[in-house]
């Protein structure tokens, strides 16, 4: 269902959420009492709200079956999450980080698909100190979860030219910009102690996002077209900027991208943005605020699994999306331009930043910061940036780049990295560096099967397949997440592992790996251990037919996805006859 201000004509009917919100007190709810409150979990209410604040109360998945059976409740856990426009952060507030990190959440952080950074495993006692110790270090998690909008992603690239500067300029202008205003979250998180939150004197209705913000998540990613990275059609709005030279053009629009569904319910899918408009540099934000509108006024507000910006766009029409900013701006909008084909960059290894200095991109499977065994990411990522000129910056790959290097301490910062244990780029595998997976088991409560923590067997697998068919060079991107909700944004790329029941998954197919086309699904409850073999036909197929410089997913999409699942049929049946 999509009606215009939901929020207000469905008050009846709309989701418990809803109400959650509408009676939050600006996103207050009780969070502050419960913080004091000798509880490990908060109400359900406040679950809720605390995820506007960056925090999601879930419980640990591994332990859950054996305490029930105990008789015990479950072990509730908390994630908390940092948000950071364009992955930008200094060197000294990712030490402070990292000092939170190995005082509350066993020395481990994770890098997300959106360039922010999470703490996992936290609990209730610890999460006001967490917290209050991330906005010391002048960074927040205010608005890095929740019905709002959400980091605004932007080319990790710390090239220093016209177009770089100017995009993450306007990544970091557009978060500052939509905030919610609302004082709720320095009353609980940022006074000196832990304290009750003082009288609201902020007004009534949020100036952008009204009494109850957004029906659901509102995404934003900023970038250049020779330089997909981001993935940017994937999100709710989508800005390629356009440039003549170092001068800016303006941008494009590209509205209503999101790669969330639900197995079985066929009015939950994903999609790619829609080009809508082209923008005047001046009218950047404004636009920007007309979408978000257009999301708050005509969302659906009653089914949460239908609630984001895409089904708007498929039942209005991207004439009407346009129309609608165009009534939000008060003036005509023309038509989107044309421009390069998007193309993703590989930004690991070293590179120059265009200002007599270096960054070097180190792939991180699955973003995991921690040290395990005898790989120390945690230890080197701390030591680089305490022993070498230099800051992080975080990719959407889940990746860190370390920019400001100066020439003479390169060899420094990679002497560090092998010190530790640590993989130089240029020495894994391109399936293994371009891999994406979601957390997954055992601290999301939507997963239905691994994701990260089966990953390496994953690679493992179909990386003897591709070395097997002489494709152990190629460049394909595997995604991987438990379950449908696309965190890891498995429906674009070259294959797509998506959760289906415990230990098997559907197997997507077909998209193109800079990430311009979905995927589609081939294959339904495929066991772990057969992924491998059913995609060999199909490797075997790709490395006899494929055309010059053809990716995986372009011959996948060209051959025919029906034609591809007969293949694997065929074969599987001559196995079976031997």
């Amino acid at each position: 269902m999509v009606a215009e201000n939901a929020g207000e004509s469905l008050a009846s009917k709309v989701s418990k959420v809803e109400g959650f919100k509408a009676a939050s007190r600006h996103l207050r709810g009780t969070i502050a009492e419960e913080l004091a409150a000798p509880t490990a979990a908060f109400p359900e209410s406040d679950h809720q709200l605390l995820k506007f604040h960056g925090i999601y109360q879930g419980y640990d998945r591994d332990s859950a079956t054996e305490l029930k059976q105990a008789g015990a409740d479950k072990r509730t856990e908390f994630m908390a999450r940092i948000k950071a426009p364009g992955g930008l952060m200094s060197a000294e507030q990712y030490l402070a980080v990292d000092a939170l990190a190995q005082k509350y959440s066993q020395g481990r952080l994770r890098i997300t698909t959106r360039q922010g950074l999470q703490f996992h495993g936290l609990a209730k006692q610890d999460l006001w100190a967490t917290i209050h110790g991330v906005n010391r270090a002048l960074l927040t998690t205010f608005g890095a979860c929740g019905d709002i909008a959400r980091n605004v992603t932007a080319t990790a690239a710390p090239i220093e030219d016209a177009v770089h500067r100017r995009i993450r300029a306007d990544a970091v202008m557009i978060t500052n910009a939509l905030f919610a205003k609302t004082k709720s979250y320095h009353e609980i998180w940022i006074g000196d102690e832990q304290i009750k939150p003082a009288p609201a004197d902020e007004p009534e209705v949020d100036p952008l996002y009204g009494t109850t913000y957004l029906p659901r998540k509102f995404k934003i990613g900023i970038t250049a077209p020779e330089d997909n990275s981001i993935e940017v059609l994937t999100n709710d709005l989508g800005i390629i900027a356009l440039f003549d030279g170092d001068e800016l053009q303006g941008y494009v629009f590209a509205v209503g991208g999101g790669l969330g569904m639900t197995h079985n319910k066929a009015h939950t899918y994903p999609r790619l943005g829609s080009y809508v408009a082209f923008i005047e540099p001046d009218d950047l934000l404004d636009a920007v605020k007309a979408v978000v509108k257009i999301h708050r006024d005509w969302g659906d507000r009653v089914d949460r699994k239908h609630a984001r910006l895409k089904y708007v766009v498929d039942a209005l029409g991207v004439p009407r999306i346009k129309a609608e900013m165009e009534r939000h701006l008060g003036k005509p909008l023309e038509d989107p331009r044309p421009f390069p084909a998007l193309k993703i960059k590989d930004h690991s290894g070293w590179h120059p930043q265009g200002d007599g200095q270096w960054y070097y991109g180190l792939p991180i499977l699955s973003g995991r910061i921690e040290d395990k065994g005898k790989v120390h990411v945690a230890t080197a990522l701390r030591r680089v940036l305490s022993e070498v000129k230099s800051r992080p910056v975080f990719t959407p790959a889940q990746d860190v780049i370390f920019a400001d290097v100066a020439e003479t301490d390169k060899a420094r910062l990679e002497a560090i990295l092998v010190e530790e244990g640590v993989t130089l780029p240029g020495f894994e595998t391109l399936l293994r560096r371009f891999a994406l997976a979601c957390p997954a088991l055992p601290s999301c409560g939507l997963a239905l099967t691994e994701a990260e923590r089966v990953l390496d067997d994953i690679l493992v697998d179909i990386e003897g397949v591709l070395k097997r068919h002489g494709l152990g060079d190629e460049r394909i991107a595997l995604r991987v997440t438990g379950c449908p909700n696309g965190c890891a944004r498995p429906s674009v790329g070259d294959i797509g592992l998506v959760g289906r029941i415990p230990g098997h998954y559907a197997i997507y197919l077909g998209g193109d790996f800079d990430t311009t086309r979905l995927n589609a699904r081939v294959f339904e409850r495929v066991p772990m251990a057969e992924i491998g073999r059913t995609l060999e036909p199909i490797f075997a197929l790709f490395a006899a037919e494929r055309t010059a410089g053809e990716g995986f997913g372009d011959f996948c999409q060209r051959w025919g996805l029906d034609r591809l699942a007969e293949t694997v049929e065929g074969a599987q049946t001559a196995d079976a006859a031997e």
